[in-house]
C-alpha cells in the first residue's frame, strides 16, 4: 500500500476534524433538546395575555385558590430598574402555611422546596407563558409517603391556579 501524500493527510485531518464537530454538534444539540424538557412533572401553558397582564392574573388566581403569594420575584423588573430590558419574567412564590407546617412535620428536608413556584415568561410575540412543576413532582425525590399525599392536595391546587391564570385558549405543552 502506497505511502499516504500530503494532501491524503489533509483530507484525513479534515476529515477527522468534521467529524469530530459533527459529534460535538450532536452532543450540543441532544443536551440543548434535554435542558428545554426540564424536569418531571413540569408543565407550560402557552396563554394569549401579555407578560404584565399574566402576572397579574397568576397572582389573583393563587388568592382565589385559597393560597398565599409569598414573594414574586422578577429579573426582567430589577434588569429595568438598572435600565436594561430583556423579556419579562417572573417568579411567584406560592404556598400557606398549614401546608408548610404538615410539610415540615412529614419532612424538615423537604423545606427547602417551598414555597412552590410559578414562572411567567414573555415571548417575542407578546403573549406570555406559564410554567410550573407539579408540587408531587417536586416532593417525589424524598421518598416519604406522608409528603407525597400532602402533594396529591397540592397538584390539584396548583393545576387549578395555572388553569385559572391561563384562562381560556391556552394551550399546555408538556415538558417532561
Amino acid at each position: 500500500m502506497p505511502e499516504c501524500t500530503t494532501s491524503c493527510r489533509r483530507r484525513r485531518t479534515i476529515w477527522r476534524l468534521d467529524s469530530l464537530f459533527i459529534g460535538l454538534l450532536l452532543t450540543a444539540t441532544a443536551l440543548s433538546a434535554q435542558a428545554a424538557v426540564g424536569y418531571p412533572g413540569t408543565h407550560t401553558d402557552m396563554t394569549r395575555y401579555r407578560y404584565p397582564a399574566l402576572l397579574q392574573r397568576v397572582i389573583a388566581a393563587v388568592k382565589a385558590h385559597h393560597m398565599v403569594v409569598v414573594a414574586h420575584v422578577s429579573a426582567s423588573h430589577g434588569a429595568a430598574a438598572r435600565g436594561i430590558k430583556i423579556p419579562g419574567n417572573a417568579v411567584v412564590m406560592v404556598f400557606r402555611n398549614d401546608f408548610a407546617v404538615t410539610m415540615l412535620k412529614d419532612s424538615v428536608a423537604a423545606g427547602i422546596e417551598a414555597p412552590l413556584r410559578i414562572y411567567i415568561t414573555a415571548n417575542p410575540n407578546g403573549t406570555a407563558d406559564i410554567t410550573y412543576r407539579t408540587p408531587s413532582a417536586v416532593f417525589a425525590p424524598y421518598h416519604n409517603p406522608a409528603l407525597n399525599r400532602l402533594a396529591r392536595t397540592l397538584d390539584p391546587i396548583f393545576a387549578a391556579i395555572v388553569r385559572s391564570a391561563a384562562g381560556p385558549g391556552a394551550k399546555p405543552v408538556r415538558l417532561s
